[in-house]
């Protein structure tokens, strides 16, 4: 360039450098653009999704989704593509964007190792791939981003021990690291000479870490948030390091085996430690064995704490009064310990306390009326003390409980009719106690209790109230072994969502109720040891939902068959009940009748009697039976519909008296379910068309019109494969019914749960298609009908399969109708259509949480409900089971064994669906476990708390339908297009 001395050459010069510099810079940002190309080849991404316009040539890279550019837009800054679903690997290419320094790909689903190559990003300051399947160990060559301020590799499949250098030669600047939910291993590689003195928050719970808290991390005097909880750490709780962070705010160390001071005997140090946390909120020491009393200097911690977990330790003494001063307090757990003496009245003066469990101790003497002066306390758990006196009435002053738990104390006296007033209780467990009296009218009749109430094992005498007919939410009722007479209310029908009954162990008396049958979804019921006479009704042996029965020690009588719900019954089911007989092993055999010569004049004789009778009497009235009968067909005008929506939908003309042919005269051995509002009864008509009659109950008469016009008009409206079409609608004052198809295959419900020892179980393909069926029609629901519909009650026995096993979304009474986007109005803008006020949105275990925060009605709670359903196909358990026994919700239950605890619900999915997992081809075996596991991340996606952070029903829809064209695809899994996949 020596010619650019020359003034002649100095502008030519001038614009060669310029252009060398531009070419530098397009050179450096087409690497960067050849790095995210490269990334992308080794993921998927939906069609239409992130990544579409990447492909693109007319779209600069900086303006690509996800990405940003620095002001010169010559260097990719940033990769944003957290909740994105993608799939597949990460590449080594990103290496390249040595300009980089946020990269968030949280939240999705990539697999395989982590790239070492990362490490060499040094511009790096917040790296985020949470939430994914990655495995193997943390590379040791991130120690090398020295500029990190932020690193989440939480919630994946990590192993191996934390690299040093990640804590040692890593970032001095470092101020969040989460690495929790893994299954690392080792100590916590933390020295002396390597203090993080920025860090603030410290996440490693749920690990495999094992050794003590490391000295080191009292140097970092900023820590805010300290997470170890889960995990296998020793030693004495760590007072140094928690006195030298006065800053602390969160600090979880439940669930290892650390000790307290002095031979596990004294926690005052620890405590005394933090007293100068003036931002102490959350403080969780649960399940470490810890000895030693609760001090008094406990009442000396921040003020602002709201939450104290001491459970599951080996504390003993006396809860000090002092304790009182945590006035904030809103949770306070020290249950399962070896604490004794009395409940401080004072603990009233936590006026914030929301929860409070005082169980499994040896806690003695009355339990203090002050308790009901805290206004917000909604769960009070003080079962398996030693706990004497009667219960309070001021529990009376509790308008926000919600359980209570008081079983296996040695309280006395009578139940409180007060408690009556706690109309938001959804538990109440009084057993095992020595509680006299009747049964209060006012607590049985808490309409409010949806899990269980059970007063069993007490001293209650007297009769059954008819009041316990109006829970009709309640899904078990248990007043077995108390000293109750009288006779069994056939009202208990009302109870509709009652899934067990056990009156045992009584001296109930008279006839078991054949409307205890009915029960839609009961199914364990035990009377045994009671007085009960008669013959067992027939409405139990044809009952679809009953699997346990036990009718023992009574005085029961006649033939008891040996078919339906009673073909898995065996004799200890029918103990000392001299009369019956039947096909039962080991029972006696009926004897045959011998025919009645008398008997059969005797008819004769009434017969050539009453044909007189009713010729002359009854001809009218038969007439007038028929007119009516004609009369009750839909013809609009109920439904206050125009003569033009009559001649489009064209409904047959069927009668009243049709109906009553087709079905029996709605008979019970016609029905085949029963829901809330009503009756679904099978019929045929005379042109053999097989009908489904979905009667409506005319009791609930404040309900059915709105219910009825309801569903009418979602039916009218809407039109997709995947939803039941209606035939025609009887109408008439004191009767109302929708004729609809018979499913010939029923309902999934009874594919799910098979009962009777019948098996009906579902391959993993019928799965998988029903499941993208059910997402398909409720996508035309939320986006594609003309009237937009939240159906509300989305669950298995809503789900109706025809003869090739296609899914049909049905049973639309409490749907709503959404005001469409033509209107200008939101589509998350529902309203009711003549609904009942208040009327709960679902069945419990199905209904989104906000549902309970008094929101209306959205097609995200509907993704709410398809996801429980996912998760329970794939579970195998009811989510009321899970709710009952676990004491959470369908979803926590498996976001607790995801990701790294799956193994046994796969396994047991893939035996459910596909037979023995160890006798498939390991092809198979791992095409199938995928799919499974895809299942469980859509349900968990699809369950989360917040609605927003849900998919659309569209585009959980578009997933399933991915995973059912991956299942046909005759390339990936060598099948036939059959769908006898397992």
């Amino acid at each position: 360039m020596g010619f650019c001395k020359f003034p002649m050459f100095g502008f030519l010069c001038l614009v060669l450098v310029l252009f060398g510099v531009h070419a530098e810079e397009n050179a450096q940002l087409m690497n960067d653009r050849a790095s995210l190309l490269s990334f992308m080849s080794g993921v998927v991404s939906d069609p239409g999704h992130v990544l579409e316009n990447w492909n693109s040539s007319d779209v600069h890279v900086c303006k690509w989704s996800g990405v940003s550019c620095n002001n010169a837009g010559d260097r990719v800054t940033e990769l944003i593509l957290n909740a994105t679903w993608l799939r597949g690997t990460i590449s080594p290419a990103l290496a390249n964007l040595s300009s980089l320094r946020v990269l968030d790909l949280s939240r999705n689903f990539l697999q395989g190792h982590i790239p070492k190559e990362l490490g060499f990003l040094s511009q790096l300051r917040l790296l985020s791939l949470s939430s994914n399947l990655l495995e193997g160990k943390i590379p040791y060559e991130w120690g090398f981003l020295h500029n990190m301020v932020y690193l989440d590799l939480g919630s994946n499949r990590l192993k191996g021990k934390i690299p040093d250098s990640l804590f040692c030669n890593g970032s001095l600047s470092l101020q969040y690291i989460d690495l929790s939910n893994n299954s690392l291993s080792g100590e916590i590689p933390l020295k002396n000479e390597c203090g993080l003195k920025e860090l603030r928050f410290l996440l490693l719970w749920s690990n495999h870490l094992v050794g003590s808290v490391p000295q080191a991390l009292s140097n970092s005097t900023k820590l805010q948030w300290l997470d170890l909880a889960s995990n296998m750490l020793s030693g004495e709780l760590p007072s140094n390091i928690v006195r030298e962070t006065p800053s602390l705010e969160i600090l979880y160390l439940s669930y290892n085996a650390f000790v307290s001071h002095d031979g596990n005997t004294n926690l005052e140090p620890f405590f005394a430690s933090l007293v100068n946390s003036s931002n102490l909120q959350e403080l969780e020491l649960a399940g470490n064995n810890l000895g030693g009393e609760i001090p008094y200097i406990i009442g000396d911690l921040s003020t602002i704490l709201v939450q104290v977990h001491l459970d599951t330790n080996l504390l003993y003494g006396s809860i000090p009064p002092h304790i009182s001063n945590l006035v904030n307090l809103t949770l306070l757990n020290l249950s399962c310990n070896l604490l004794n003496g009395s409940i401080p009245p004072q603990l009233y003066r936590m006026g914030k306390l929301e929860r409070v469990y005082l169980s499994n101790n040896s806690l003695s003497g009355k339990i203090p009326s002050a308790l009901g002066e805290i206004p917000h306390l909604g769960l009070l758990d003080l079962s398996r003390n030693k706990l004497s006196g009667s219960i309070p009435d001021s529990f009376a002053n509790l308008p926000q409980l919600r359980r209570l738990f008081l079983y296996e104390n040695q309280l006395s006296g009578t139940i409180p009719p007060s408690l009556g007033k706690c109309i938001n209780l959804e538990i109440l467990d009084l057993s095992h106690n020595t509680i006299s009296g009747v049964i209060p009218s006012e607590v049985a009749g808490l309409s409010s209790l949806k899990l269980y109430l059970n007063l069993s094992s007490n001293h209650l005498y007297g009769p059954l109230p008819l009041e316990l007919s109006k829970m009709d939410m309640v899904l078990a009722i248990d007043l077995s072994s108390n000293n109750l007479s009288g006779t069994i209310p056939p009202q208990l029908k009302s109870c509709i969502a009652l899934e067990k009954l056990n009156l045992s162990h009584n001296i109930l008396e008279g006839p078991l109720p054949f409307s205890i049958g009915q029960l839609p979804y009961l199914r364990e019921l035990d009377v045994s040891s009671n007085q009960l006479i008669g013959e067992i009704p027939q409405s139990l042996q044809v009952s679809s939902t009953l699997t346990h029965m036990n009718f023992s020690f009574n005085k029961f009588y006649g033939n008891v068959s040996n078919e339906g719900a009673f073909s898995s019954l065996t004799m200890d089911a029918f103990l000392d009940n001299n009369g019956l007989c039947g096909k039962i092993k080991g029972m006696p055999k009926c004897r045959k009748r011998r025919s009645s010569h008398h008997l059969l004049i005797l008819s004769i004789i009434l017969s050539l009697i009453a044909i007189p009778i009713l010729c002359l009497f009854g001809y009218r009235l038969l007439l007038r039976s028929r007119f009516r009968s004609q009369l009750a067909v839909f013809n609009g005008g109920d439904m206050e519909d125009d003569e033009q929506e009559n001649k489009e939908f064209k409904y047959p003309r069927i009668s009243y008296e049709q109906l009553i042919q087709a079905t029996g005269g709605f008979s019970a051995s016609s029905l085949i379910g029963s829901g809330q509002f009503g009756h679904v009864y099978k019929g045929v008509l005379q042109d053999n068309t097989r009908i489904a009659v979905k009667v409506l109950d005319p009791k609930t008469s404040g309900e059915i019109f709105g219910s009825f016009k309801r569903e009418c008009q979602v039916l009218k409206r809407t039109r997709h494969r995947n939803l039941i079409r209606i035939i025609t609608i009887c109408s008439r004052p004191e009767f109302k019914a929708l004729v609809l198809p018979l499913m010939s295959n029923g309902s999934l419900e009874s594919h799910l749960y098979p009962s009777h020892g019948l098996n009906h179980g579902l391959d993993l393909v019928q799965l998988v298609n029903i499941c993208s069926d059910v997402a398909e029609g409720v996508a035309y629901l939320h986006h594609h009908s003309p009237v937009k519909v939240v159906h509300c009650d989305l669950k298995p026995s809503n789900i109706l399969l025809d003869h090739d096993m296609t899914a049909l979304v049905t049973d639309f009474g409490i749907s709503r109708l959404v005001k469409g986007a033509d209107e200008g109005v939101s589509e998350k803008v529902t309203e009711s259509i003549s609904s009942k006020d208040g009327l709960l949105c679902g069945s419990l275990g199905y209904i989104a949480p906000e549902y309970g925060l008094g929101q209306r009605a959205s097609p995200e709670g509907d993704v709410f409900s398809f996801g429980v359903l996912l998760l329970e196909i794939v579970t195998g358990r009811r989510p009321t089971d899970v709710l009952i026994h676990e004491g959470s919700n369908l979803h926590e239950y498996v976001k607790r064994h995801y990701p790294n605890k799956l193994e046994a619900i796969v396994e047991q999915a893939l035996d459910r669906s596909c037979g023995a997992p160890s006798a498939m081809p390991q092809a198979y075996h791992n095409v199938w476990t995928d799919i499974i596991l895809e299942m469980i991340e859509l349900g968990l996606m699809c369950t989360q708390i917040t609605p927003s952070a849900r998919p659309s029903m569209q585009d959980a829809a578009h997933e399933m339908g991915r995973l059912k064209e991956y299942l046909s695809n005759p390339s990936s899994l060598q099948l036939s297009s059959q769908k006898t996949a397992c």
